[in-house]
């Protein structure tokens, strides 16, 4: 969701963002109902497939799988060593098409249709006291934020490496002080909007 969005006008770009969020909910819950490695490969070249309708390129799919690889390969050796090779597989193919799934998601959906979309499913939750408004300020925000953080990181590292520090986890005291500070900020200027 974070400014994923790939623009074209495919089949998978056309589905409603509401109907992308519960077929990503009913794979997500169904896939850990499968018991076997040959439905599950068969639910991954789906997801594949769709990434081909979708005309995702295949360089940004292969950086995702990248970014994936060392905690799926964490995941599957713990699974090898306390239950075995065929556990493992199945945890691994589960994981790797759920996340692509949800990935193909972010790629093929604006983030202000999946907003909206959240804040129309929770409007029925008024009376129960849930603001739709400001639940989807907060998910448009923490959206938003998560790059900044990102930024500000970087921001410390960088100062970190110009001091003659390589490596070190003194690095998260100065990037919280950042991001509380940053957070007052934010908060300051929502009360000055009348927003609490």
């Amino acid at each position: 969701m974070l400014s994923l969005y790939h623009d074209s006008s495919t089949p998978v770009h056309s589905v409603p963002a509401g109907a992308k969020l519960v077929v990503l909910a009913v794979a997500g819950t169904a896939l850990f109902f499968v018991p076997s490695i040959m439905w599950l490969a068969i639910a991954l070249a789906v997801v594949l497939a769709l990434y081909a309708i979708a005309r995702i390129p295949w360089p940004a799919t292969a950086r995702q799988v990248l970014s994936l690889a060392p905690f799926l390969a964490l995941i599957m050796l713990a699974q090898l060593l306390f239950t075995g090779w065929q556990s493992a597989v199945l945890v691994g193919e589960r994981v790797l098409t759920l996340v692509l799934l949800a990935n193909l998601v972010t790629l093929t959906t604006r983030t202000s249709a999946m907003i909206d979309t959240i804040e129309k499913a929770l409007r029925p939750l008024r009376p129960l006291g849930v603001r739709p408004d400001r639940v989807g300020l907060l998910i448009a925000m923490t959206i938003r934020f998560i790059p900044v953080i990102c930024e500000q990181a970087e921001l410390v590292r960088a100062a970190q490496r110009a001091r003659g520090i390589e490596r070190s986890t003194v690095f998260l005291i100065p990037l919280l002080i950042r991001t509380l500070r940053m957070a007052d900020q934010v908060g300051e200027a929502l009360d000055a909007r009348g927003l609490d």
